[in-house]
């Protein structure tokens, strides 16, 4: 990435803001740089200058509207990291992640650039933070080493946001996320 030295942490803050209402919008395809450019009175040049591509800018717009940071928590016990981590958002927060996790889907699988970039930029650190997470909790004696299950937990918290809409037709909030830790995620570690 190039460097931001021209844009203050705020202007940064209202065009990713921009690029997630867009996405939202729009959807991933129908995104341009044109209408990011529009949409936040500055020129495609200067995005541009910032961000060599659409699916980059996407990427570090998701990581920056990410509220929670895995790597920040630690309570002491699996239990309370994942009570902290949900207390770090609300569901309004939850409700426009997953419209933007359904909308980034299919664009995922059309497009190879936006999925090394959501790799990248937003993917890796949070399995990185999850695992750490994860890790602490074995260290503990709360989880065996062993237990496949530490496998899967990002593929367990992903689909559990996925699914909800899916099944239910309703977007997953603190109270069914609170359940699913309980019911699923912490009994198949063993915590």
């Amino acid at each position: 990435m190039t460097a931001r030295s021209r844009l203050t942490p705020e202007r940064e803050a209202e065009l990713y803001e921009a690029v997630l209402d867009l996405l939202r919008e729009v959807g991933y395809d129908a995104l341009t740089m044109d209408a990011v450019a529009a949409r936040t009175r500055s020129s495609k040049a200067t995005l541009y200058r910032q961000w060599r591509s659409k699916p980059e800018l996407v990427a570090t717009a998701l990581r920056h509207n990410k509220p929670v940071n895995m790597h920040d928590i630690d309570t002491g016990t699996l239990r309370g990291d994942f009570r902290a981590m949900l207390a770090r958002t609300d569901d309004c927060q939850l409700e426009k992640d997953s419209a933007l996790m359904r909308g980034l889907a299919q664009a995922i699988h059309q497009n190879p650039d936006l999925h090394k970039a959501l790799r990248e930029l937003l993917i890796a650190p949070e399995i990185t933070g999850l695992d750490a997470m994860l890790r602490r909790a074995v260290e503990r004696g709360e989880v065996r080493a062993d237990n496949r299950a530490l496998d899967f937990v990002p593929h367990m918290l992903v689909g559990a946001f996925i699914a909800r809409q899916l099944i239910e037709d309703r977007n997953p909030d603190q109270a069914f996320v609170s359940d699913y830790l309980d019911a699923v995620v912490l009994p198949a570690l063993g915590a």
